[in-house]
């Protein structure tokens, strides 16, 4: 769709998952700036709260379409359950129309009960850990793309960004069933290319490294050396460092780039994916 405001995403709507804080807001905020339209999905409308960087669900989706002149809406539901995932399209087609990007962030390193899983080792980890980082991370990815892809497939249009992590490339005794379920969603993006390129619909997988995110901070002690933003790629990034490649994935210039994982992550595993 051309765009009518020099903007190269006007016109279009795109649904970011794990959008009320973090890397997920900063993904908004850059398609919003583009010029999309963004449903701001959550698990909690109080999410953003919880490690200090917003308020409520409803207030980061206002407060971005207000600061990028977009609609926005926000959806609430939980991305495990196939129920969840129709109501939350149904919401934001309703609202701001058919959905062009998506770009499923949900996930992260969470026990059962909330908080890392403890212990987090291949060997002694909890079962009902091991479903819940699974799910959290690897059955939501497939199950909102399937989802989301059979609207897109129709149209035969549109953009699919799903969020590995470096962890998914080298084994690893502590969060190893994260490192799993990442590897999965990397290999399930490549296999999702595959079936979507005949029907026009680019999806790759970006793989961040260590990002500056409040909940990133706020649950590890963090190397003062490692918060310079200059001089140096071995430190942690900026959310908007890795936001910077969900444009390239979702625009005009990752027309043709599809099946690909990225990892941004300044250098910091300089081998074959």
């Amino acid at each position: 769709m051309a765009s009518h405001d020099g903007k190269p995403l006007s016109g279009q709507v795109a649904l970011v998952t794990g959008a009320g804080r973090g890397l997920g807001r900063a993904f908004a905020e850059k398609l919003a700036a583009l010029g999309a339209d963004v449903s701001i999905h959550g698990m909690r409308e109080n999410g953003p709260a919880e490690y200090g960087e917003g308020t409520t669900l409803t207030a980061v989706a206002a407060e971005v379409g207000r600061s990028f002149g977009v609609r926005t809406c926000r959806v609430l539901g939980d991305l495990t359950k196939g129920e969840d995932i129709s109501r939350v399209i149904a919401e934001t087609e309703a609202a701001l129309g058919p959905i062009h990007i998506l770009v499923h962030n949900a996930g992260g390193d969470i026990a059962a009960a909330g908080g890392k899983p403890d212990p987090n080792d291949a060997v002694n980890i909890r079962e009902a850990d091991v479903r819940a980082v699974l799910e959290r991370n690897l059955l939501s990815t497939i199950l909102t793309c399937q989802a989301v892809a059979k609207a897109m497939m129709e149209r035969r249009r549109g953009r699919i960004v799903t969020l590995g992590s470096v962890a998914a490339f080298k084994g690893r005794t502590n969060g190893s069933i994260y490192a799993v379920a990442k590897a999965g969603v990397t290999h399930y993006t490549r296999c999702l290319a595959d079936q979507l390129r005949a029907y026009d619909i680019a999806v790759n997988c970006i793989a961040p490294g260590d990002t500056r995110t409040g909940r990133f901070l706020g649950t590890r002690a963090v190397d003062p050396d490692r918060m310079v933003e200059t001089g140096t790629l071995d430190r942690i990034a900026t959310v908007d460092e890795v936001a910077r490649v969900v444009e390239f994935f979702a625009g005009p210039m990752g027309a043709f780039v599809s099946g690909q994982v990225l990892r941004i992550d300044g250098g910091g595993q300089a081998w074959p994916a």
